[in-house]
């Protein structure tokens, strides 16, 4: 047997998507290829006095020093959702972190609620409040992250929010010897669809030099 013929045994079919042909959007490929992402569980308040919740999985870490976190809602039919408007309008939001035990309240205010009315009472959510910002945290959440809005910016149909941290909440149980420890932050991570993972599961790898 060849080389070739050794090679071509293993060939597998593969689907090749090229973008500019694409008729539909790819939404569902990114979504279920780049996992799992973490939850940004987002709290606002309105200019009105509103106290709004929503989760974002388009989001990470965007700066260490100064300390800026970034979640990056599509914008809906009508523009700026809830949450971004919020933000910018007044210039603050917190991120809680979703653990297992907040997954069911969590995928509740995902909700579409009518105008005027707080996804933390259709979820039956204790509010805390927060220290350096307006909008209150979630209660249960055990790390929750006060920020100032950094930035706003526009990307194709959706609108990266950048806040800058300003105040770390951390429960004690998800602290150890005063330094927050991974192995005691049962976060849940999204995949696609309805889906959902566990950080339970770990190994480790050690970084070459």
């Amino acid at each position: 047997m060849t080389d070739d013929e050794s090679s071509a045994g293993h060939e597998t079919e593969a689907l090749e998507i090229d973008v500019e042909e694409n008729d539909g959007s790819l939404y569902r490929i990114l979504s279920s290829a780049v996992v799992p992402r973490p939850i940004a569980w987002v709290s606002t308040r309105s200019e009105d006095g509103v106290d709004n919740l929503a989760p974002y999985s388009f989001f990470t870490v965007a700066s260490v020093e100064p300390p800026v976190l970034l979640f990056a809602p599509v914008d809906s039919a009508e523009g700026l959702k809830d949450t971004p408007r919020n933000a910018r309008d007044t210039g603050e939001f917190v991120v809680n972190l979703v653990t297992e035990d907040l997954a069911a309240a969590m995928n509740e205010t995902s909700a579409t609620l009518p105008a005027g009315e707080s996804e933390f009472d259709h979820a039956d959510l204790e509010r805390a409040d927060s220290t350096a910002v307006d909008p209150p945290r979630v209660a249960g959440s055990n790390v929750a992250f006060e920020c100032t809005l950094h930035d706003l910016v526009d990307v194709g149909g959706s609108t990266l929010v950048l806040g800058e941290v300003r105040h770390v909440h951390l429960e004690e149980s998800v602290t150890t010897d005063g330094k927050i420890d991974v192995g005691e932050i049962d976060a849940v991570g999204r995949l696609a669809g309805s889906r959902y993972a566990r950080t339970a599961d770990r190994f480790s790898l050690e970084r070459p030099p």
